[in-house]
């Protein structure tokens, strides 16, 4: 595309809406006003913008599909990150192409045999954990790529602050007067790499410690498989331990269920015993009462979706450096109360 020929974003900017309804409008889609479709009309015919190929997905070689390439469609981050790319997607007139890879086998076989070529118009990458082979075969398709919940760099990414969300769910115990605070991480599935997530949620648990003047024990800190079972096998293994923690923080509300399930098959009742704090605000969270660090994984794949749709109707420059980083927030429930001394 010419530096001189005028973008969808710049009919955007000129109408004042998004470039996805500049798109359903241009196309005749439902679910645009009429005055609003008028005023995106206006403003094409204003700019002398003829829709590209990558804007409008109508010219030869275009497909109308949108790959979503997800580790474990199974779990609750990527099932609903994934709605929230479908809703978006289809109100602009894009098909969702899902791959789901679940193993580390499966994820290899995908990079090598490379399935998308000449299938879809661009991809979204769900928390993708990514070697650098698999990273250079995405970029061989030289299509729009996005990711969620990670950063590939040179590409647009929408994700959370993991370090802060992870500083959130201990500041809150510490305020509380806790000092024991243990920690329940997930397994990653394959040792050669995790998730990014896992990591820096690690990170922010030892550098709140270490603010408060506290200094990490290995003996509060267990790890189990992603899930229930593996946070409830996290927490036994804390209970056997020769330091029981007073509170601990699961790097996911998955992990925080099991270990919920744990304590109270131990008799031990929560927060009167311990208290219990996780990240994301899983649907089963309020049900259980657990405090959380609320995170908008349908947001994040709305957002996303809409830079992709973006990054198809502009050069790739112009979002390459995007990281969009979307706000969480504390949410308290009772799961977490002082520790008894405290009381």
């Amino acid at each position: 595309m010419s530096p001189d020929r005028p973008s969808i974003l710049d009919v955007a900017a000129r109408a004042g809406v998004s470039p996805a309804t500049v798109s359903r409008s241009l196309r005749g889609l439902a679910k645009v006003a009429p005055q609003t479709r008028r005023r995106v009309l206006d403003a094409a015919a204003e700019l002398s913008y003829v829709a590209s190929p990558q804007a409008a997905g109508l010219a030869s070689g275009r497909t109308g599909a949108v790959a979503v390439v997800v580790p474990f469609i199974t779990r609750w981050f990527f099932s609903t990150v994934v709605a929230g790319v479908t809703d978006a997607l289809r109100e602009s007139g894009y098909d969702t192409v899902l791959y789901h890879l679940g193993g580390a086998d499966h994820r290899d076989r995908f990079f090598e045999q490379m399935p998308l070529a000449r299938k879809v118009d661009g991809i979204l990458s769900l928390s993708m954990p990514l070697t650098e082979d698999h990273t250079l075969a995405l970029r061989a398709l030289d299509l729009p790529l996005v990711s969620v919940g990670s950063h590939i760099p040179g590409s647009p990414s929408v994700r959370i602050d993991e370090v802060a969300a992870a500083r959130t769910a201990v500041n809150h115990l510490l305020n509380q007067g806790h000092e024991r605070i243990g920690f329940i991480a997930g397994t990653p599935d394959d040792p050669r790499f995790g998730f990014a997530s896992s990591e820096l949620r690690r990170q922010g648990y030892e550098s709140a410690l270490s603010a408060a003047g506290l200094t990490q024990d290995p003996e509060l800190v267990a790890s189990g498989p992603h899930g229930l079972d593996g946070g409830s096998a996290a927490m036994t293994q804390l209970l056997t331990g020769s330091v029981l923690p007073t509170a601990v923080f699961a790097e996911y509300d998955e992990l925080a269920l099991g270990a919920l399930w744990a304590l109270r098959r131990a008799g031990m009742h929560v927060p009167e015993a311990m208290s219990i704090v996780g990240i994301d605000d899983h649907e089963m969270a309020p049900l259980v009462e657990l405090t959380t660090v609320a995170q908008d994984a349908h947001e994040q794949g709305s957002v996303a979706a809409h830079l992709l749709l973006q990054a198809l109707g502009a050069p790739a420059a112009d979002l390459a450096g995007t990281d969009l980083v979307l706000p969480t927030r504390l949410v308290l429930r009772s799961s977490t109360a002082p520790p008894r001394q405290f009381r």
